[in-house]
């Protein structure tokens, strides 16, 4: 099982945009009970997840939430079966890749 930190980063952003909660429960159901190991493991529970790599150099995951409307940004620590949701974005506002100098 994976651990999530943390579940205020999800709820914030549904608390605005109420269409993205449903979504952002799922993912956040199948994400605890996933045990991945790599990040090809991600791709078969979420086929469409992608990497990026950030201003900090760290390497990120990025989840389509809502049928693609939403982004969800997160650090995956495959060695400790940790993950970090590090900000929910609409498709605008990722679509400016401003995110990835703020991280």
């Amino acid at each position: 099982m994976m651990r999530i930190i943390s579940i205020k980063t999800l709820r914030d952003f549904w608390k605005r945009y109420r269409d993205a909660e449903k979504p952002l429960k799922d993912w956040f159901g199948t994400t605890e009970a996933a045990q991945w190991q790599t990040f090809m493991d991600v791709r078969q529970t979420f086929g469409s997840a992608d990497t990026a790599v950030v201003a900090s150099g760290n390497t990120v995951t990025i989840f389509d939430i809502g049928g693609n409307k939403y982004r969800l940004i997160a650090a995956i620590h495959y060695n400790t079966a940790t993950v970090y949701a590090m900000m929910v974005l609409t498709h605008k506002e990722y679509d400016t890749n401003k995110w990835k100098a703020q991280l």
